[in-house]
């Protein structure tokens, strides 16, 4: 066990950065050449992104991510054996964007890297594609896409089965060429990830960009939130659950640095370094780890693009062929027409108006150093702007606040503000500082990353940058700058006075970042991130055919799903009647198929079955054991009778859901677990939750729960269950009566797409109708494309102790006012009848 994390050959260097947390390439990486026509599915749902002339800084979700993941997009497209690169994220059309945000489909150019090339076809490349999700016609902060994911999945799971189809066809396969990954970037995407993973049994990579508990941690220490505010404004609950998610379901986690895995990562329940150490050693002698998994943390640091590199300084900072004034870039007259002595060297600033940014600190450390003033202008590009009224209000604060600075110091002409500039037009504003011979400075709070402390050494540019978080460790590869405490501003004008007026550290540090660089390219990024994934075992769809089964769904053109959890056995039967009758009159008989999808046993619907005088055989399938199993029914005999129908598991769903299931050691532990769950009077203790064997199956553990009002929150088993790295799914059912632990992708509404799929029905044309209440996974069966119908009335059971300890509101990740979702008084024929014609516009007649 006391094997070190950062495993390796023998010799290699611990410290590298470039060596992986419990991951080795060593000895079995296969040549990247070998491989041919790779399909990666990237996904980044927030912000604007679009190829060309990027809008960064219009907003507070377009910043460095958005050129991250295009550029990322842009460079593995031009890698050997890389087919097609899609780039997921959310269509626009809203008023006041460009037009090229609702396009459906943009494709990148080419990244030209040197001998990278590849056979292409007419569907190769790197594209955007643009899926429709949430309110048309209506833009989305990332703080509100939440409620909008399920329908996100649902379009791009056909995107993905239509664009693997059409790859088989183009490239000769005799297969459809699936994903070879799905990658995540940030929380929002890492839950959409999960589940197309889940839903294609493709591997997942997930990037975390900023975490959610790092970011709770900041302001709460700032103060000036509680918890709940924090909540309410940034979903942080939700986020930091999403970001536990996708732990649970990815094969690789990729890093930039070593501090956000043991400093940031390490906050989570679903990630710990000891237990990932512990875990590596004993899959490395081929030893039992019990169900227990943790994802491989990989440590890349992101790439830049070195074509638009400066030309116009030799490596000692002189000029060389120094341009005419007429050729100057515009950009430079709207920044020096600010200053009064436009010589003197610039400080630059990039930074987007966010308190964590740390601007107005910086401000306050250039107006009260008196010789750094007159030695040096400063220069803040703080995103683009029309008018400080019409920003955000965290924005417009910080923004009013620099303003006040530079008026209280009498800034007026030594600091220029722009309110406008292109993205094209960054690099011409870093070569203007190296020109003057600045410095770049980043002092925020904590920085991930800081790709622009890369693109500064990139330009000639020494920099300052804070010592929390990611630039430590560029400093290290780079050695071209200071650090600084970020809160002691007076360390900050020192580190700048001491950059600016000691001419031979000046251009030691601009030597050693331009020598240096080439670590930081997209090929290097490129070769590391293929070499890992391309060591990740194999995994692919297994979808049923439809004559598989002999189930009667070649001319279905609707799925009906009654998943009605809030009622009593009685009720259950006569819902399911009327919904048969509503739907299935005269020319539509044949056109909608039933499914069943419930936490009962396939013994306890049959029995279900049998109560409502119909045949199993009534029904095309049934999703049992809360989405971990499914099955078909057949007739074995001409004569209709239920004892002559079988059922007949679909083992291709089960191959999708095995993924990191636990098995034995799970029930193990669970049983452990369950003994310690007591009900306490006076001195006397009494177990409340009880191995249930006979409603268990091979991938569902069930346990009886004797008093519900004992139970503890599902968090909290959640919880647990995380710490130990056993990665499954917890539900309470049966009015919280019953425990379900199933694998960590089966889910009823998982099982509906793994149908639509197997069937070749699409997702809109799929109702489901629930009641008011339901089991621990109700809010699951909302969202996505399909339909859904709510029965209300006073048939429901009251919602109960499992919906009151949620971590975050319903709403936070059900929009219960999408046109697709309806309600409904009763479940009369009448009432169903309506609801599917008049209100879900499907024909029932």
């Amino acid at each position: 066990m006391s094997e070190d994390l950062f495993e390796g050959v023998k010799g290699e260097d611990v410290g590298d950065p470039s060596v992986a947390y419990g991951d080795s390439t060593a000895g079995n990486t296969p040549r990247i050449s070998s491989f041919d026509k790779l399909y990666i599915v990237l996904i980044s749902l927030h912000g604007l992104i679009r190829g060309e002339n990027m809008e960064l800084g219009r907003d507070s979700d377009t910043g460095g991510q958005v050129k991250y993941v295009v550029e990322l997009a842009k460079a593995l497209s031009s890698c050997p054996g890389v087919y097609r690169v899609d780039l997921l994220t959310r269509q626009i059309i809203a008023p006041n964007f460009d037009r090229g945000y609702g396009e459906p489909d943009e494709m990148l150019a080419l990244t030209s890297f040197k001998n990278f090339k590849c056979e292409r076809g007419e569907n190769s490349g790197a594209h955007i594609i643009r899926i429709p999700f949430g309110p048309k016609e209506k833009h989305l902060a990332k703080e509100n896409i939440w409620p909008f994911i399920q329908e996100f999945v649902d379009g791009a799971l056909g995107h993905i089965v239509r664009m693997s189809k059409t790859l088989g066809e183009e490239t000769g396969s005799v297969c459809p060429v699936w994903p070879a990954v799905i990658h995540g970037h940030y929380a929002s995407a890492g839950v959409a990830a999960a589940l197309l993973s889940g839903a294609l049994n493709v591997p997942m990579v997930f990037t975390g960009h900023f975490l959610g508990k790092d970011k709770l941690e900041g302001l709460l220490k700032q103060g000036r939130q509680t918890r709940e505010q924090i909540n309410v404004t940034y979903k942080i609950m939700r986020r930091i659950e999403a970001e536990e998610l996708s732990l649970d379901a990815s094969e690789i986690v990729i890093a930039s640095t070593r501090q956000e895995i043991e400093e940031q990562w390490n906050l989570y329940d679903g990630f710990e370094v000891m237990l990932a150490r512990k875990l590596r050693a004993l899959v490395k002698r081929g030893a039992n780890c019990y169900g227990r998994y943790m994802p491989r943390m990989v440590i890349i640091p992101p790439g830049v693009e070195f074509g638009q590199l400066i030309h116009d300084f030799d490596i000692y900072g002189d000029e060389d062929n120094p341009s005419p004034a007429s050729e100057d870039p515009s950009i430079w007259f709207e920044i020096m027409r600010f200053f009064t002595n436009p010589r003197k060297p610039m400080i630059l600033a990039i930074a987007r108006p966010y308190a964590e940014k740390n601007i107005a600190t910086l401000v306050k450390a250039f107006g009260e150093c008196h010789p750094l003033r007159e030695l040096a202008n400063l220069t803040l590009i703080m995103g683009n702007r029309e008018a400080i009224s019409k920003m955000n209000k965290i924005s417009a604060a910080v923004l009013t606040s620099v303003l006040t600075l530079i008026d209280e110091y009498d800034l007026y002409g030594q600091v220029a503000y722009p309110k406008h500039h292109k993205h094209s037009e960054v690099p011409d504003i870093y070569r203007l500082a190296a020109r003057t011979k600045g410095a770049f400075i980043n002092v925020a709070y904590f920085e991930q990353f800081g790709v622009t402390l890369i693109e500064a050494a990139m330009h000639g540019l020494p920099v300052i940058a804070t010592k929390n978080g990611a630039p430590v460790e560029i400093h290290q590869v780079l050695e071209n700058g200071l650090l600084v405490d970020p809160h002691d501003q007076h360390a900050i004008a020192d580190a700048l006075y001491k950059m600016l007026s000691e001419k031979q550290f000046w251009s030691r540090c601009r030597e050693n970042g331009l020598k240096n660089i080439h670590q930081f390219s997209w090929p290097e990024h490129c070769k590391n991130y293929l070499s890992r994934i391309l060591t990740l075992g194999p995994r692919h769809p297994a979808f049923a055919c439809k004559e598989d089964h002999k189930v009667p769904v070649k001319c279905r053109k609707h799925i009906f799903v009654i998943a009605v959890d809030s009622v009593n056995k009685e009720d259950l039967i006569q819902i399911i009647r009327n919904s048969v009758e509503a739907t299935r009159s005269g020319t539509m008989s044949d056109l909608t198929g039933f499914v069943l999808s419930t936490s009962l046993t396939i013994a306890e619907l049959q029995s279900v079955i049998v109560r409502t005088g119909m045949l199993p055989t009534d029904f095309d399938a049934f999703i049992c054991n809360s989405g971990s199993d499914i099955y078909y029914p057949s007739q074995s005999s001409d004569v209709p009778s239920n004892s002559r129908v079988t059922f007949a598991s679909d083992h291709n769903y089960r191959s999708h859901i095995e993924y990191r299931w636990g098995g034995e050691g799970l029930r193990k532990y669970l049983v452990k677990w369950a003994s310690s769950v007591v009900e306490r009077r006076g001195r006397t203790e009494k177990q409340v939750i009880f191995e249930d064997s006979e409603h268990s199956s091979t991938y569902c553990l069930a346990f009886k729960v004797i008093n519900p009002s004992h139970l503890p929150p599902l968090k909290e088993l959640q919880k647990l269950m995380r710490i130990q790295s056993l990665r499954c799914h917890a539900l309470y059912n049966h009015g919280a009566t019953r425990l379900s632990v199933i694998p960590i992708h089966a889910s009823r509404s998982q099982a509906l797409r793994y149908l639509s799929i197997c069937w070749g029905i699409e997702l809109p044309d799929a109702v489901v109708i629930v009641g008011e209440t339901g089991d621990s996974d109700y809010e699951e069966l909302f969202g996505g494309l399909h339909k859904t119908v709510i029965l209300k009335g006073g048939f429901n059971t009251p919602a109960n102790r499992i919906h009151t300890v949620r971590r975050y509101p319903l709403q936070d990740v059900v929009a219960l006012d999408s046109s697709n979702i309806i309600a409904i008084e009763g479940f009369s024929t009448g009432d169903i009848r309506s609801a599917m014609q008049q209100k879900l516009g499907i024909p029932t007649r």
